[in-house]
């Protein structure tokens, strides 16, 4: 175990912290890299491959685990290797109740509505436009709104003010 703290400045940060233990796939995974620097391979043991990718992504956009090369054997491929960076938590930031509640919601809901705002959203970024405001604006919800959902859809980050289209290989 690390014993790190990870300290929260931004109530958008709870989004991963939130996805990955209201999962419980999701908490076993990240138990186990308290424990040990795994890889892929090693967490497919305990979950099937999708899951153990879909977590890692959220994972990393979480800053909540750190990666290396694993040395190989001879004749071997080098293979990446996570650990989980934080033992501990804490909390240090003040939003309006609306804002909690979106992400809240954002974080533990299976609300179909969400799909059509990431699929919406996904368009205006392919379409040039990338301005988390300008977007947050056009579909009438708040730029935390935008940035939460940003941390809970893999192939979205958040990159300054704008928005970027992850590459889905990793």
């Amino acid at each position: 175990m690390t014993g790190h703290i990870k300290i929260l400045n931004d109530p958008v940060e709870l989004v991963p912290l939130l996805i990955t233990f209201n999962n419980a796939d999701y908490k076993k995974i990240y138990e186990l890299l308290n424990k040990a620097w795994l890889t892929e391979d090693d967490l497919g043991v305990y979950a099937g491959t999708s899951t153990v990718a879909e977590c890692l992504s959220i994972l990393k956009k979480g800053n909540l685990i750190e990666e290396q090369w694993r040395m190989p054997k001879p004749g071997e491929k080098p293979t990446k290797e996570y650990r989980a960076t934080y033992s501990k938590f804490r909390a240090s930031f003040q939003c309006s109740m609306g804002d909690i509640g979106d992400l809240l919601h954002i974080a533990v809901s299976n609300d179909e509505g969400l799909r059509t705002i990431v699929d919406s959203v996904e368009q205006e970024i392919v379409a040039g436009t990338t301005s988390i405001g300008d977007i947050s604006r056009k579909y009438g919800v708040s730029p935390t709104f935008i940035k939460g959902l940003a941390k809970r859809i893999p192939g979205l980050d958040v990159k300054g003010q704008g928005m970027v289209l992850l590459d889905r290989l990793h």
